[in-house]
C-alpha cells in the first residue's frame, strides 16, 4: 500500500517550491563562495565532444558530474557578441524548459515596441455638466496598463523594488515591502481634480478598463488598472511577549476591505505559521496562526479580486481626502455601463504620468515580476488596436524576427515562462541577449538584469567571489514533486545573461539543467542546485 499522506505532502511542498523558485531561483542564502567539493563517486561524463570538457573550467565539469545530475541534461552556450565566436557550447539548439529566463523575450519585445522612454498617461475625464465647482455627472478614470500607477515611484522618478518582492510573500520567507505609498498615483489624480476647481461630483466615479480584456490563460492575469500589483499587503509583527496578540498592519487601506488577525505570539524558536483566509469576494481577510517572539515581521498577501471596483473606491476616498465630495456610495459597484463611447470633447481634469518603460523592465527582470511580464503581452496587443491579449504574440514574433532571434527555437504560451509547454534553446536566448548589445540601450538592458552578489534575485549569491558584480543574469526554474521516490523533481534551473570579461567586453551566456533530482523532498536541495548554476556563471566569468 502506498503513502497517500506523504505523497500529498510532497505535492504540496513541490507546489510551494515551484511557486517560489519558478523565478526566485538563485536567491538562496548559501551564496556561491567556494567551489563545491567533487563528488566522491562522480557520474560518467555523458556528453562526449558535445561539451568539450577539456576546455571547460574543471570546477564546472565537477558540478555537472554530481550525482543529482546523473540523469539530467545540461545546456551551455557562451559567445563573444562582437564577432559571434562560440567559446563554449553544449546542445545549443536543443529545447530546454526555460522557467523565467523566458521573460527575456516578452520584456525585450515590449520594451522595443513601446520604446525606452514610453510613459503611461492615465487620465481622468469629467463627463457631464460643469457648474462652477460642481460636476453633475461622472469622473472617468481611463486605465492605461500602468504596472504600478505611482505605487513604486521614488522621488527621482525611478521604480523601487526589493530583492525579494512582495508578490512572492506567500511562497518564500523574507519578502519585503518598498516604502512608497501604493496609492500615490491615485492620490495625485485626486489632487489634480481638486486643482481643476471641482469640489463636488453629483454622480459617480467610474474606472474605464476597456484597454484590453483580461486573459485568464495568462496567470497572474493582467488587468488595465493595477494598484499594488492587485494585492493587499499584510504585515505581522510579534507581540511583546509569548501569549500576546501579534501586531498587524496592512495596505492599501481601501473600503470595503477589512482585515483582522487572531495570530498569537509564541516563544522564541517556536514555529511561525500564519494562514490567510479571504471571504466575501476577498474583502474580508483573516490572519490566524502563530509567530515566534524572535521572528522578523512576516509579510503575506491577499488578492484584490475586482481591481476596477477597488480602484473606483480608492479614487473616491482619495478625492475625499483632497476635498472633493462624491455623492455616490464609495463602496458601490463600478458602473461601467455608463461609460461614453469616446472622450472627444470631454475635459481632462487629471492625468498621472508614469516613469519610462525601461524602469518597468528593470522591475520585471530584477525581481522576476510575473504580472508585469504577462502584462507586456497585452500591451503589445494594444499597439495593434486589439483588445485581446493573445494578439500580442504576433507582435512579439515580428520583433524577434527583426532582432535576429530564430523564434522557431522558442515556444511560449505566456510572458512569465510559467506555462508547462514553454521551451527555448540556449541559442535563442543568447541571440536575444546579443541583440541588445547592438543597440544604444545595451547598458540599460544589461543593468536591468539581476547582478551576481549585488541585487535582485542574485543578491545573495557569490557575495565574496571574484565574479561578484560581473555577472548580469536572468534566472529561471521549474520544480515539481516526485511522490514515487519521496523527493523533488527539478524540471529546470537556468540562467542567461552577460559576463563582464573586462575592457568593455560582455560575453553572452546561457547555462541550464533539465531533469535533475534532489536527494530528498527538502526545498533546500533545490536551492543547492540553483546555487550550482550561480557558480557555473561565476566560473565562466572568471575563466580566461
Amino acid at each position: 500500500m502506498g503513502h497517500p499522506i506523504r505523497a500529498a505532502a510532497i505535492r504540496r511542498r513541490a507546489a510551494a517550491v515551484f511557486a517560489a523558485l519558478l523565478l526566485l531561483t538563485l536567491a538562496s542564502g548559501t551564496g556561491a563562495r567556494a567551489a563545491p567539493a567533487p563528488s566522491p563517486a562522480p557520474s560518467p561524463w555523458p556528453y562526449g565532444d558535445a561539451g568539450d570538457p577539456g576546455r571547460l573550467d574543471p570546477r564546472i565539469t565537477a558540478i555537472m558530474r554530481k550525482p543529482e545530475y546523473r540523469h539530467a541534461q545540461w545546456g551551455l552556450l557562451q559567445t563573444e557578441p562582437a564577432n559571434g565566436r562560440v567559446l563554449h557550447s553544449m546542445f545549443p539548439e536543443q529545447f530546454f524548459i526555460p522557467g523565467s529566463t523566458a521573460k527575456l523575450f516578452p520584456v525585450s519585445g515590449t520594451w522595443r515596441t513601446l520604446g525606452t522612454d514610453h510613459r503611461f498617461v492615465t487620465p481622468v475625464y469629467a463627463v457631464g455638466d460643469r457648474n462652477g465647482a460642481t460636476l453633475t455627472g461622472d469622473l472617468d478614470l481611463v486605465a492605461q496598463g500602468d504596472l504600478t500607477l505611482g505605487g513604486r515611484t521614488r522621488p527621482d522618478g525611478t521604480v523601487a523594488y526589493t530583492d525579494l518582492d512582495h508578490t512572492y510573500a506567500n511562497d518564500f520567507p523574507g519578502a519585503t515591502l518598498t516604502p512608497e505609498n501604493p496609492l500615490a498615483g491615485i492620490d495625485q489624480l485626486a489632487r489634480q481634480v481638486r486643482a481643476s476647481g471641482i469640489t463636488r461630483v453629483e454622480g459617480d466615479v467610474i474606472v474605464d478598463s476597456r484597454l484590453f480584456a483580461p486573459d485568464t490563460v495568462l496567470v497572474p492575469t493582467p488587468t488595465p488598472l493595477i494598484i499594488n500589483d492587485n494585492l493587499i499587503d499584510l504585515l505581522t509583527t510579534p507581540g511583546d511577549r509569548a501569549g500576546a496578540a501579534a501586531r498587524l498592519d496592512w495596505r492599501p487601506k481601501v473600503a470595503p476591505y477589512r482585515v483582522s488577525s487572531t495570530v498569537k505570539t509564541v516563544a522564541a524558536g517556536q514555529p511561525t505559521n500564519i494562514t490567510v483566509t479571504a471571504t466575501d469576494g476577498g474583502t474580508r481577510i483573516l490572519l490566524s496562526g502563530t509567530i515566534a517572539a524572535d521572528a522578523k515581521p512576516l509579510l503575506r498577501t491577499s488578492p484584490i479580486t475586482d481591481p476596477n471596483t477597488f480602484g473606483r473606491t480608492a479614487l473616491i476616498e482619495a478625492l475625499a481626502r483632497a476635498g472633493v465630495r462624491v455623492t455616490a456610495d464609495a463602496s458601490g459597484p463600478n458602473p461601467a455601463a455608463r461609460l461614453p463611447r469616446s472622450y472627444d470633447g470631454r475635459p481632462r481634469v487629471a492625468a498621472y504620468t508614469s516613469p519610462p518603460y525601461d524602469q518597468y523592465a528593470k522591475l520585471i527582470l530584477k525581481v522576476s515580476h510575473n504580472l508585469g511580464a504577462n502584462l507586456g503581452i497585452c500591451l503589445m496587443a494594444v499597439t495593434t488596436g486589439s483588445h485581446q491579449c493573445a494578439d500580442g504574440f504576433p507582435v512579439l514574433a515580428g520583433f524577434l524576427d527583426r532582432a535576429g532571434v530564430d523564434r522557431k527555437q522558442a515556444e511560449l504560451m505566456d510572458g512569465r515562462g510559467g506555462n508547462p509547454a514553454d521551451r527555448a534553446t540556449p541559442r535563442a536566448l543568447v541571440q536575444m541577449l546579443a541583440y541588445w548589445q547592438r543597440t544604444p540601450d545595451a547598458q540599460r538592458f544589461r543593468e536591468a538584469l539581476p547582478i551576481l552578489g549585488v541585487d535582485g534575485l542574485l543578491a545573495e549569491n557569490c557575495r565574496s567571489c571574484p565574479a561578484r558584480g560581473k555577472v548580469f543574469g536572468k534566472t529561471g526554474a521549474a520544480v515539481g514533486g516526485d511522490s514515487l521516490n519521496d523527493r523533488l523533481a527539478v524540471g529546470a534551473i537556468t540562467i542567461a545573461g552577460y559576463l563582464d570579461k573586462g575592457g568593455g567586453r560582455f560575453d553572452t551566456f546561457y547555462a541550464g539543467v533539465n531533469g535533475a533530482s534532489t536527494p530528498t523532498a527538502d526545498p533546500v536541495d533545490v536551492l543547492s542546485i540553483a546555487n550550482d548554476l550561480a557558480l557555473i556563471a561565476a566560473y565562466l566569468q572568471e575563466s580566461p
